[in-house]
């Protein structure tokens, strides 16, 4: 998908008209229309505030990873990340048997 195409689809996920995506960052609604188009290429500092108006990592925007982490689950894992060393473990062993025990309850109900 070329970045176009994802700020297509990322935008009308989020219910946005190319205006109101222009105006979220500081651009019109027809230079956006030509971003999704592929036609011209926005600057590195208008991919940032894309990123941050869509509430997706500047990776995901732009293709370098499937895994599409919100604004707020981005800023739980910062979260997560200053706590210290053992307690950061703690959260993680936690997260991690939840996630098991989802997979398994997913498994035996299919």
């Amino acid at each position: 998908m070329t970045l176009g195409q994802q700020i297509t689809v990322l935008r009308k996920k989020k219910k946005l008209s190319q205006g109101e995506m222009g105006k979220l960052v500081e651009t019109s609604g027809d230079i956006i229309g030509r971003y999704e188009r592929d036609e011209v290429k926005p600057s590195i500092e208008v991919v940032i505030r894309m990123a941050d108006a869509l509430q997706v990592s500047l990776d995901f925007l732009v293709g370098k990873t499937d895994l599409e982490l919100d604004s707020a689950t981005l800023n739980r894992m910062r979260e997560v990340e200053k706590l210290p060393e053992q307690e950061k473990q703690q959260v993680l062993l936690v997260l991690d048997a939840l996630i098991r025990d989802f997979k398994a309850r997913r498994t035996y109900a299919g």
